[in-house]
């Protein structure tokens, strides 16, 4: 029985990534390479700027509290001696925790996509989706390099 809910907690922490394509990581709408690919104009990068900007506080915290929960529920699994209710108390709280991090940052790209026109929107759908299909290796090249 605790074997089993083991694995069932640790599906949900393995399964819990992304639940659909989320926009490249850091200010994409910056990078040189999607700016002429796209052709976002200056003016859009300034709004991205700011939708970015009103979103990154809350997203902070929210990516906190989703590893707070993360911690919390490991610690449980830890313990010599399960406790089935508070596996699952921790578990609901996780959850809840990714959930709200979730409607915000789909809430951030619901946003920066009103900024985008169809076509750049496309392409940029375009560019996310053959990063997600590249070899590990490759996706690890395509992020931006801390400055």
């Amino acid at each position: 029985m605790k074997r089993k809910l083991i694995m069932a907690v640790a599906m949900l922490l393995l399964s819990a990534g992304a639940a659909f394509a989320q926009l490249p990581p850091g200010k994409w709408w910056r990078r040189p390479q999607i700016v002429n690919k796209l052709q976002i104009t200056e003016q859009q990068q300034d709004k991205l700027d700011a939708v970015f900007r009103a979103s990154a506080p809350e997203l902070i915290d929210l990516r906190g509290a989703v590893e707070k929960a993360n911690i919390a529920l490991r610690g449980e699994l830890d313990q010599t001696q399960l406790n089935r209710q508070n596996i699952l108390r921790e578990a609901a709280r996780l959850n809840e925790a990714r959930g709200k991090l979730f409607s915000r940052e789909l809430a951030m790209m619901v946003d920066m996509r009103a900024v985008l026109s169809d076509t750049q929107w496309n392409g940029l759908r375009e560019q996310m989706d053959n990063a997600g299909n590249a070899p590990p290796r490759q996706r690890m090249q395509q992020r931006p390099r801390p400055r």
